[in-house]
């Protein structure tokens, strides 16, 4: 029997804007603040050349941007030889075009997989895309994937 072998990439993106502290003065030397202001929660969307932004058969987005953050969903493939690992990390930056981000924008990777050793064989494809420029990252190897 043939074992179906899946990877699955799923990326955080963080798109850190200037939003340093601009108070000079300690939160101590504040007066307590009474009312909490709601905020209001924005998302952008994309997913692959669907004008509603969604899929709806199966109810997600490729890619949602609220504030700064960009959240990238799972990225498949069943082919986990170079050109299978590389043809993710393609789709990952096609991901981060729609909102005029890079690979360097890339704070944090999570890597699922049913097969870390093979996933580690062709991290080249991996160290290509990010180009010396490293995210944080956890790889998981899982024994199915959906």
């Amino acid at each position: 029997m043939t074992k179906l072998i899946t990877l699955l990439t799923s990326f955080t993106l963080l798109i850190f804007a200037n939003t340093g502290c601009k108070n000079s003065t300690h939160s101590k030397d504040q007066p307590e603040r009474l009312h909490h202001k709601t905020k209001v929660t924005t998302k952008e969307k994309w997913h692959w050349k669907n004008g509603q932004k969604q899929n709806e058969s199966v109810g997600y987005a490729q890619v949602v941007k609220t504030g700064n953050t960009l959240y990238i969903s799972g990225i498949p493939t069943a082919d986990l030889s170079l050109k299978g690992v590389a043809g993710v990390y393609q789709s990952l930056e096609t991901s981060l075009q729609a909102f005029g981000a890079t690979p360097k924008d890339v704070v944090k990777e999570t890597l699922y997989t049913t097969d870390i050793e093979t996933m580690k064989k062709y991290n080249n494809a991996r160290k290509a895309f990010y180009k010396g420029d490293f995210p944080a990252a956890t790889w998981l190897q899982v024994s199915r994937l959906y």
